[in-house]
């Protein structure tokens, strides 16, 4: 007589997260599973976006870059977990664009690394409150 494995009702969770975190790397991004967070804020002036990035070196790993309003976060993280004598590597590479607001200033840029949250300030300039008229001529 052979016996039924027991099932236990909170197992199934577990299942998932393994069969979860079994996809290859290249592939979480289309599941959304290693997406770059981002918070954006304006603050006294300046527009300041927070990229969590644990994890990192930031010397070798992440690039900062702005090109035609848009501001690019690159970064690649490798992973070595050890448990119990079986070893597992883990590669990703994160991007994430924002649009900048329209007075942002190229110049002055700063960004900052410390303890797995990248910040990234951009100076604003007052915004322009005029309107311009522009003429409308007739064809006829």
């Amino acid at each position: 007589m052979s016996l039924l494995p027991a099932h236990r009702p909170g197992s199934l969770l577990s299942e998932f997260a393994d069969l979860w975190n079994s996809f290859p790397p290249g592939m979480m991004p289309v599941f959304g599973g290693r997406l770059l967070r981002v918070e954006d804020t304006v603050d006294d002036g300046r527009y300041v976006v927070r990229a969590e990035i644990p994890g990192i070196d930031p010397a070798k790993d992440l690039e900062v870059s702005v090109h035609n309003g848009q501001l690019t976060i690159r970064a690649e993280r490798s992973e070595k977990h050890e448990e119990k004598g079986r070893s597992e590597f883990s590669y990703g590479s994160f991007t994430r664009t924002v649009t900048l607001p329209a007075s942002a200033q190229e110049e002055g840029i700063e960004a900052a690394y410390a303890q797995g949250i990248l910040t990234v300030t951009v100076p604003l300039s007052e915004p322009k409150t005029e309107v311009k008229k522009v003429e409308v001529t007739s064809g006829e």
